[in-house]
């Protein structure tokens, strides 16, 4: 099957360049490629009733599908170079904050007007978190919530498919080099275009570096985050994240000097697991609509581990770490702060005797038998600090939920224009190792989608 543009994978980096590329050339015959379903298609079997833990469908309906692992998220578009990935590095400050505030804008066209965009422009809680050693990040944040983001892909996707050919349950096995373009092999099926655009996300990640060694592109090791999700009563963040809903904050240990920082906060949401390429680990979520509030707030702690030679495969570290954790606890371990501190593990009698109410089903257990003592030592110093500015957080019913992993893909090699060594190849989002968020990711599609409509167009004149 014969296309102008190949995309493979339908999450933000995917949906935006598709989008960016019907704007800028209504004519251009575009294929998308998913591995997972459409969106309404997309259910994940635990109910918390019959189904309480992740049974490891074939493939995860939180992690794949229209959307991307995005899909199910909170929703919240941080615009801001501070975090999030390094794309402006590639195509500069100014403009990779511009490319954001029009996806930003977006949104809000295809469904999210109404949600609120936070900042911690000249927030007093700047200062209050320098006097205790804690450094919130700037950014300007949009929630739009678990709920509305399904509406906004909804909304998109009704827009895309009336001009763009979407595959589902199309798993793309590889990629090959011919002498027009590229051809994508998915099964018994082949798509051939001049122009591919590869937005696999995070799940995607060994395929990416299976497609690299098979293409010649070169690629480095990126680095791996481990840590827990901390589940507390809202009002303990409230102050907090009633003016700035996530508020990103990043700790230096005093023991090891190693950076800790806070990351997806989700006031008065829930927390929820994930399945990464067969491993089960911890997510949190967060809706815009009141009727949806639980009574907790949940954030990741989270420490960044960046790995030299001769060790080059930091995924796999942080794969392992969560595979003992799948094994111990038969998927997500919870532990309340108090028993880790005392050396005990949780048990299902003294978290139901607790006031704090956990929203996700996981095992009582002893997360130090899981976490390396170093990045445990690195947790226990940061929510203590946090106690400093949140008093609550270090209470002996303070939830830690384990593991969560930030895998990052390792980082491929591709120029300003976000394109590989071959020329049409396009590697964008979060699989390319650059990007770490929907923000970025979205942004870096809508970049690449000009560029290369404007790339075919000199091709043509020159032809002519």
């Amino acid at each position: 099957m014969k296309y102008d543009v190949l995309i493979i994978g339908a999450g933000p980096g995917g949906i935006f360049s598709a989008y960016e590329l019907l704007k800028q050339d209504p004519a251009l015959k575009i294929a998308v490629l998913e591995a997972g379903n459409p969106l309404e298609k997309r259910h994940c079997p635990i109910d918390n009733k019959k189904i309480k833990r992740c049974i490891g469908c074939s493939t995860c309906a939180i992690m794949n599908g229209f959307g991307g692992a995005g899909a199910f998220s909170d929703g919240k578009y941080n615009i801001t170079n501070q975090f999030g990935g390094t794309l402006y590095e590639h195509i500069g400050r100014g403009e990779a904050l511009s490319l954001m505030r029009y996806v930003d804008a977006l949104n809000l066209q295809f469904g999210g007007e109404g949600t609120k965009l936070y900042s911690t422009a000249n927030s007093r809680l700047k200062k209050i978190c320098l006097q205790n050693d804690l450094h919130l990040l700037d950014a300007q944040v949009r929630h739009l919530g678990t709920d509305v983001n399904y509406i906004v892909l909804q909304n998109l996707y009704a827009h895309l498919s009336e001009h763009v050919d979407f595959y589902f349950r199309c798993y793309a096995k590889q990629i090959e080099k011919t002498k027009d373009g590229y051809r994508v092999i998915a099964g018994e099926e082949c798509f051939d275009a001049p122009y591919c655009i590869v937005s696999t996300g995070r799940s995607g990640s060994k395929w990416m570096e299976s497609i690299c060694s098979a293409l010649g592109i070169h690629t480095k090791s990126n680095r791996v985050d481990i840590g827990v999700r901390v589940e507390l009563p809202a009002e303990v963040f409230s102050h907090l994240t009633d003016e700035l809903y996530e508020s990103k904050l990043v700790y230096r240990t005093k023991k090891f000097q190693d950076n800790v920082r806070t990351f997806c906060m989700n006031p008065r949401g829930v927390v929820v697991s994930e399945n990464t390429n067969g491993i089960v680990t911890v997510n949190g979520h967060s809706y815009e609509d009141p009727s949806r509030y639980t009574e907790n707030t949940n954030f990741a702690l989270l420490v960044s581990n960046h790995f030299s030679e001769p060790f080059k495969d930091s995924n796999e570290y942080g794969e392992s770490i969560a595979r003992l954790s799948n094994m111990l606890g038969g998927g997500v371990i919870v532990q309340r702060f108090g028993d880790l501190i005392r050396g005990q593990r949780s048990t299902e009698s003294r978290i139901r005797s607790s006031f704090l109410k956990p929203t996700l089903s996981a095992t009582p257990g002893d997360l130090s038998l899981v976490i390396p003592k170093r990045q445990m030592d690195d947790i226990i110093e940061m929510i203590y600090a946090l106690d400093k500015v949140a008093p609550g957080t270090a209470s002996d019913e303070t939830l830690l939920y384990g593991v969560e992993v930030k895998f990052y893909n390792l980082e491929v090699e591709i120029d300003e224009n976000l394109e590989t060594k071959h020329k049409g190849l396009y590697v964008i989002g979060d699989c390319s190792g650059v990007t770490h968020s929907l923000s970025h990711a979205s942004a870096s599609g809508v970049y690449v989608a000009r560029h290369l409509v404007q790339t075919r167009k000199e091709k043509n004149e020159q032809k002519h």
